[in-house]
């Protein structure tokens, strides 16, 4: 299904909603940019902390900046992130490389994810419900299921050239054990490399930070439906989350999720005006991150938990 199908019509005129849907290859590339430019300072940061005390936050640090690569990754994926569909697919590929998420088989999972939003039989990302208690929340931002799932099913696709994800279409599956195959390849020479050469490299800029940074992203995709009703309605099944002008930047403006879903035609970077034109539509928000967590905290420790508005 292409993007524009979930358009809301009711939201916006035709016009203003061509016009916010246009993509630019200046823009995307000067959004990446910036982000390569985040990812250069922190790798400066980690090889002049080498032998300090400091190196573990510093590697905490890229790990953040690596993690949200997530976020072109997603933009990619929807190829809204540029004009250029090879700079789109381009950029899909090698954020899918470093976060161990191959982008085709992202797209068939994301895509299901915003056909059947919060619809608990349907959405895949739903496959692992949402946490209902502390510990359930602790291990979720952990990240440890993340990378055991992404591990097993690349593997999976990889080795047994099986995809029984029911998301995946018959027709996609073949492109999907091939990507994966790649993708193992790749991390298999870069493991032998590692050896070989008796580098640290790829441990030190790229697998540890990994994983330092992973609970950052958790709780940041965690409040994106976490306690939003499971119905059909991006104004409703979706929170928007209004937070500080670096969050949008590292994290594509994604923090304007309603907005996306109502509207995924719409690039990353006119996201903003689209929230100025529906905000009062906007059943769900919150006023950050930091406030959406303490408000989650606080339901699952209540004895009885809050309604699911309560913690938006």
């Amino acid at each position: 299904m292409a993007e524009e199908a979930w358009a809301d019509p009711g939201g916006l005129d035709r016009e203003t909603l061509r016009r916010l849907s246009r993509r630019s290859d200046a823009l995307g590339i000067r959004q990446l940019a910036l982000h390569a430019l985040l990812l250069g300072a922190t790798s400066w940061l980690i090889f002049a902390s080498r032998g300090r005390l400091w190196l573990l936050p510093a590697m905490l640090v890229h790990g953040i900046a690596l993690d949200f690569l997530f976020c072109a990754l997603h933009e990619s994926v929807h190829r809204t992130a540029f004009a250029s569909r090879s700079l789109n697919d381009a950029v899909a590929w090698a954020a899918g490389a470093l976060l161990l998420l191959p982008p085709e088989f992202f797209r068939a999972f994301h895509f299901a994810h915003h056909r059947f939003t919060q619809d608990a039989t349907r959405d895949p990302e739903l496959a692992r419900p949402p946490p209902a208690t502390l510990k359930a929340y602790l291990r979720q931002i952990s990240g440890i299921p993340n990378w055991t799932q992404r591990v097993t099913v690349t593997l999976r696709h990889a080795t047994a050239g099986r995809v029984r994800e029911p998301f995946v279409a018959v027709g996609k599956r073949a492109a999907i054990i091939r990507e994966a195959r790649v993708l193992c390849a790749v991390y298999a020479a870069i493991f032998a490399a590692s050896v070989i050469f008796r580098s640290q490299t790829a441990l030190i800029y790229w697998i540890v930070p990994a994983v330092l940074g992973q609970p950052f992203l958790r709780m940041y995709l965690l409040a994106e439906h976490a306690g939003c009703v499971a119905k059909n309605d991006p104004y409703a099944n979706t929170r928007t989350t209004y937070t500080n002008r670096w969050v949008r930047a590292l994290t594509w403006q994604m923090p304007f999720h309603v907005e996306h879903h109502a509207f995924p035609a719409v690039p990353f970077h006119a996201l903003r005006e689209v929230n100025e034109l529906i905000r009062a539509r906007i059943e769900v928000s919150a006023p950050g991150y930091l406030a959406f967590h303490r408000a989650l905290i606080r339901r699952l420790l209540a004895p009885r938990g809050l309604a699911p508005e309560e913690a938006s």
